[in-house]
């Protein structure tokens, strides 16, 4: 039994051709520690590569991560920069405040201006009338009934007036004044023993309303005599 093998290996050795026993002569033998080198190589060169290489190469290209210094600085810097913002902010917004308050006290302030020009031609028609019936009884001084027509129209006068005047529309009458171009409006000039540029006579008198303009005062201004 235990020459089977040697047997086998002596007949199937006596079965080769002369071709078969000169191609097995002609091949070289492995080389294991060749073999095992080469393997060695491969791996090297796998592990070696392209993609690792790049890997690499960025790691030690980036920047170093900012320190905590750093970072309380930025934000420090930013938390600045924001509370700008808000106290600008809030600035404008308390100047709006005020131009909508002083907006709207000016509203109700002014809100009579024109009604308040309409009644200055009724005051004027109404103090023309009365110098007129004044004069005409001056040349009448016994006619009651004249001087009745000139007492209701003074009463009825000064009722406007006080009306006017709660409503805070002022009259302008200048004369002996000096001259005034913001509330004067000089028709002529005209030599006289007062100064010069004093009002020496009120055409139309003017009117304000809570010291705002509504009407200038007309008058005749004083010159040096030439």
């Amino acid at each position: 039994m235990q020459f089977q093998p040697c047997l086998e290996n002596f007949m199937s050795e006596s079965k080769k051709t002369p071709e078969d026993v000169a191609a097995d002569a002609a091949e070289p033998a492995a080389d294991p520690v060749v073999d095992a080198q080469s393997e060695e190589n491969v791996s090297a060169t796998d592990t070696d590569s392209p993609m690792q290489n790049t890997d690499q190469e960025a790691a030690d290209s980036a920047e170093p991560s900012p320190s905590l210094e750093e970072q309380l600085e930025a934000e420090k810097a930013r938390a600045n920069e924001n509370y700008d913002k808000f106290v600008r902010a809030n600035a404008e917004m308390d100047n709006l405040r005020k131009r909508v308050e002083r907006d709207v006290a000016n509203a109700h302030k002014y809100a009579l201006e024109k009604f308040s020009k309409d009644l200055l031609a009724v005051r004027d028609s109404l103090e023309l009338g009365l110098a007129a019936a004044q004069k005409k009884a001056e040349a009448n001084p016994d006619d009651e009934e004249l001087v009745s027509v000139i007492q209701g129209v003074e009463m009825t006068g000064k009722m406007l007036a006080d009306v006017m005047s709660r409503y805070n529309i002022e009259q302008i009458g200048p004369t002996g004044e000096a001259f005034n171009p913001d509330q004067h409006e000089a028709m002529a000039m005209q030599e006289s023993d007062q100064a010069p540029n004093t009002v020496i006579t009120t055409m139309q008198k003017g009117y304000s309303l809570n010291g705002r303009l509504l009407r200038p005062a007309m008058v005749v201004v004083a010159k040096a005599a030439e």
